[in-house]
């Protein structure tokens, strides 16, 4: 028996609303359709200008379409260069190697191998879990509260949310909470019930293979953790023989001044994992380091189709090479992730029930009433500034414009965030 079908009419719909899967998200907040984009600003199809501020969630570092990195691609193309590469050696694979030992490795006494993983955020952390279960030979895992490491089971496993996490449909195992810095208001000793669990044979805790941690919770509210408690936690893990694994997905590249969000810490984490803007100009990439003596993978035990994207290996050289020769950028990113930090702690003053807190070009306004929060980015949009909530109750108003952003566009933007402000807390 046939059944009949009958198409959608989406010629007089909506396409996105008839078509697209429920699961859409920004385009619910910010429902024009976008076409063009340049820098900091994109361009709807009906020509009206909207200020980023989002950054692809961070995948945009160095802005839309940048010029010095649009060339490099461009020519690229235009010479036949491999577009897809497997893990085939490849000569845009060894020129992004070459320039990631010497611009990035090198320079900050780091020597790590270097793992393609598939292409994204949480490919480059499920493949991290992987590698440390295979080193020690245990299972779980310890994450923290409001962590967000990714969608795909495993990275699923070590995030927070409970959201995301009842999205699995299935029970997740294999790791352990623990309070970031800071959970208790500072009410209890740092590791104080992670130490004791750890060495209570009675505790019932499995010893881990891993810990993972964000230097910066952005989805879970902009947590940021102090130096100390790094460098605690770092120790603490070494003393046990337990790996430390920092996601800086979305924190690395730059977003906190250095290239590593760890760095200003002093640690050396065993396992890093980069993806959103390492691939420079938005295109998918991910890597996983890794130190030396961790890199006991079989060849092919852990692959992906799209882990040789040849173009983004290009693109990300290019900003390697532009923008990480020397120290003029990262220095420029701490001097307007002040600008920001400033305006919002004149804010936090001007209004009750507003704090802050960031670290570089990663800056979040609290607002103690989170509906609040909504309404201001809701008000933001009106006014063509693309800005996005975080936290638990999405009481934060979280800023990652690009870091090429001009000191002026940086200025427009913030105020309009500050009139969006005055307007919703007056």
């Amino acid at each position: 028996m046939t059944t009949s079908i009958t198409p959608t009419d989406t010629t007089t719909t909506d396409i996105f609303e008839a078509r697209e899967s429920q699961v859409r998200s920004y385009s619910r907040q910010w429902p024009a359709v976008f076409d063009t984009a340049q820098g900091s600003w994109i361009t709807d199809e009906n020509g009206r200008r909207y200020l980023d501020f989002f950054a692809g969630a961070g995948a945009l570092n160095y802005g839309h379409n940048n010029p010095v990195l649009k060339q490099a691609l461009v020519d690229y193309i235009m010479r036949d260069g491999i577009t897809h590469g497997l893990d085939m050696s490849t000569v845009a694979k060894r020129e992004f190697l070459e320039s990631f030992t010497t611009r990035i490795l090198e320079p900050r006494g780091l020597d790590y191998k270097v793992q393609f993983p598939g292409p994204t955020g949480t490919n480059t952390v499920e493949a991290a879990l992987k590698l440390a279960r295979k080193v020690t030979g245990r299972s779980s895992v310890i994450n923290f509260t409001n962590a967000f490491h990714g969608m795909t089971l495993g990275a699923l496993s070590v995030t927070g949310n409970s959201m995301k996490r009842a999205g699995a449909g299935i029970p997740l195992v294999h790791a352990t909470p623990m309070p970031f810095d800071n959970y208790f208001g500072g009410a209890t000793d740092d590791f104080q019930w992670m130490e004791r669990v750890l060495d209570d044979s009675g505790s019932g805790i499995n010893r881990p293979a891993a810990v993972i941690v964000e230097t910066v919770q952005g989805e879970g509210g902009v947590n940021v953790a102090r130096a100390e408690w790094l460098r605690g936690l770092a120790d603490l893990l070494k003393r046990r023989d337990i790996l430390l694994i920092v996601d800086d997905v979305q924190m690395g590249v730059g977003r906190t001044g250095p290239f590593f969000s760890f760095e200003d810490a002093g640690i050396v984490p065993d396992i890093v994992t980069l993806s959103k803007s390492i691939g420079g100009y938005g295109m998918p990439m991910a890597l996983t380091l890794m130190r030396p003596e961790l890199d006991v993978w079989g060849p092919g035990e852990h692959n992906g189709t799209f882990r040789g994207n040849s173009p983004a290996f290009v693109t990300s050289k290019a900003a390697l090479d532009h923008y990480w020769a020397d120290g003029a950028f990262e220095a420029s990113i701490l001097a307007k992730g002040e600008r920001i930090q400033d305006a919002f702690i004149d804010l936090s003053a001007r209004f009750e029930g507003l704090s802050t807190r960031g670290r570089g070009m990663v800056q979040g306004l609290v607002f103690d009433d989170a509906e609040k929060a909504s309404k201001v980015t809701a008000l933001a949009y009106d006014k063509g500034l693309l800005a996005e909530t975080s936290g638990p109750s999405d009481e934060v108003v979280k800023l990652l414009p690009p870091l090429t952003i001009t000191e002026e566009d940086l200025d427009h933007g913030l105020g309009i965030l500050a009139d969006a402000t005055a307007t919703v807390c007056s």
